[in-house]
């Protein structure tokens, strides 16, 4: 009988311990199936705060848009489309889509260009551009609903603005900014824009800092001025910080309410009168149907314009 020596023994049983750490097919199971039930742990809170939160209530409202609800009536009834073309007939569906899409595109813009050129301006780290920031962040901070109100009290024919001008212009100058149809969307959008700026600048500057250096350095030295090294350097760079401020600043126009209720509570008439507002109207006089439509309206008209937004905002970064 051959004796195994010490080394030999020892070998045989680093084999079968070797062996037994590998894992098994069921073991193997088992661990994924403990990894999926953690990760579907941790992502439960948020999956049940989504289907509370939106999910439940849009399906909800999606079904009320369809039905003859008001506070005149027990009875709720299916009405099918009825709801919508009443509102069209009204005048109400169009025209305060429109006036939606008119505020959006306007206060999408300024936020932009504006939020673009402040980050430019204080993109160098220091106290002086980090006082600055803080300063038009501030906004940010202030309640919409107070924000509407202080700019309301600014824009009237007698307000501060108009005393201002009036140093300049002679025989004084008292336009009423809100009372007139261009004039109050302008404003009223424009308000908007003053209370997000802050945000959509800190956004941009994040962008600007996450650009490597040697990049700006590198078209300069090849004799780029400073228009050219934006349009064919920092932009195109800055294309996901556009993408996400784009995005964020319509979709938040389009679900405006506490800035122009406000300021103008859709006024001159229905000149401002954006989705938010009309639905606000029916739903205090207790037309719950169609106030559940226009809710359905604003909820497709925001898939909608993100979406197919969001898709070519994403292959412009791509071919940039």
């Amino acid at each position: 009988m051959q004796l195994l020596t010490p080394p030999a023994r020892e070998t045989r049983r680093a084999g079968r311990v070797a062996r037994a750490a590998l894992p098994t097919p069921g073991s193997a199971a088992r661990a994924r199936r403990g990894h999926g039930l953690a990760r579907l742990a941790f992502a439960l809170p948020s999956i049940l705060l989504v289907l509370v939160f939106f999910l439940i209530p849009f399906a909800a409202n999606a079904v009320f848009a369809f039905t003859r609800w008001t506070g005149y009536s027990s009875v709720i009834r299916w009405d099918g489309l009825a709801n919508f073309r009443l509102l069209e007939q009204l005048g109400v569906l169009t025209h305060a889509t429109e006036v939606t899409a008119g505020y959006a595109l306007v206060s999408m813009l300024v936020q932009n260009i504006v939020g673009l050129a402040l980050a430019l301006a204080m993109q160098r780290t220091d106290k002086v551009n980090g006082f600055f920031r803080s300063l038009y962040f501030v906004p940010v901070l202030i309640s919409p609903l107070a924000a509407g109100y202080i700019w309301s009290a600014v824009l009237t024919q007698n307000g501060p603005l108009n005393a201002v001008i009036s140093l300049v212009v002679p025989g004084g100058f008292h336009y009423d900014w809100l009372g007139h149809n261009l004039s109050a969307l302008v404003c009223v959008a424009g308000v908007d824009a003053w209370k997000w700026t802050g945000l959509v600048t800190l956004v941009y500057i994040a962008g600007l800092n996450r650009i490597p250096r040697q990049i700006p350095e590198a078209a300069l030295l090849d004799g780029a001025g400073p228009v050219r090294r934006f349009r064919s350097v920092t932009f195109p760079l800055l294309a996901p910080a556009f993408t996400f401020n784009v995005v964020i600043t319509l979709v938040g126009a389009f679900s405006a309410l506490d800035v122009v209720f406000a300021t103008t509570g859709g006024g001159p008439g229905d000149a401002t009168s954006v989705l938010n507002v009309a639905l606000y109207n029916e739903y205090g006089q207790s037309f719950f149907g169609l106030a559940s439509s226009l809710g359905f309206v604003i909820t497709l008209l925001v898939v909608v314009t993100a979406v197919p937004l969001i898709g070519w905002l994403r292959r412009r970064e791509v071919q940039m």
